[in-house]
């Protein structure tokens, strides 16, 4: 039986927030430690309920994205850094991030829908982020061989929606320099967002927000994911 939904009321507190605020001042293993406790209450399982609470929501969208509530290697992001490469050596992440990614992909790079919940700084993103040389292949092919499916997809995610991310400097190898969608051949992301405010992530009805803002810009994750040969 899938897991049961929660019972009415928001998801995310001020609790939440604040951890993550104490925590960005204190990234250290003696101070998470200390405050596991509320690591586990204020942030983890409200990250867990939300993602079973979403699943029937993202069900909606498109049966072919996953909704997995386990706390490593399902949709929530771990707190942990990953600081084998980084000159920041602080320990533990200052954001909570859950990813529902497509049930091909198997990281981050995979087409899905994402929420970020950090001080200041909620929001809905969608699409592919940097996704390898391959995948990126097929997605500026896709969009030279649908250039009017393409820009009736970005006509209708305007304005509240605008693509984001880095790009080349110039076209990439084999593209026409003229093509009328240059500039997006040129992207090595092909993503959108919008931003909520802290209060609203912690009203009662910020699920239904969410899945608003993840049902608008779906399409763009539809042309994303069938350029990738998945089903959406």
């Amino acid at each position: 039986m899938p897991p049961a939904a929660s019972p009415p009321g928001p998801h995310f507190t001020p609790a939440l927030f604040a951890f993550l605020q104490e925590l960005r001042e204190n990234n250290d293993r003696a101070w998470f430690e200390a405050n596991r406790d509320r690591f586990e209450d204020d942030v983890r399982e409200p990250l867990i309920r939300f993602v079973i609470d979403f699943a029937p929501r993202l069900q909606k969208i498109s049966p072919h994205f996953v909704a997995d509530p386990r706390p490593n290697g399902g949709s929530i992001f771990r707190i942990y850094r990953d600081t084998r490469f980084s000159k920041d050596k602080t320990p533990y992440k200052t954001n909570a991030g859950i990813h529902f990614r497509h049930a091909a992909g198997k990281d981050a790079h995979a087409p899905g829908f994402y929420l970020n919940l950090a001080p200041g700084q909620v929001f809905m993103a969608c699409g592919l982020w940097r996704p390898d040389a391959p995948a990126l292949a097929l997605v500026r092919a896709a969009i030279v061989d649908q250039p009017g499916r393409w820009q009736k997809l970005k006509s209708s995610l305007a304005p509240r929606f605008a693509l984001e991310g880095e790009q080349l400097a110039r076209p990439p190898r084999g593209f026409d320099a003229d093509h009328p969608h240059v500039e997006d051949l040129r992207r090595k992301d092909f993503v959108v967002s919008t931003s909520f405010t802290d209060a609203e992530a912690c009203a009662p009805d910020f699920i239904k927000r969410y899945a608003d803002a993840c049902r608008a810009a779906a399409s763009l994750v539809k042309f994303l994911t069938e350029a990738l040969g998945q089903p959406f």
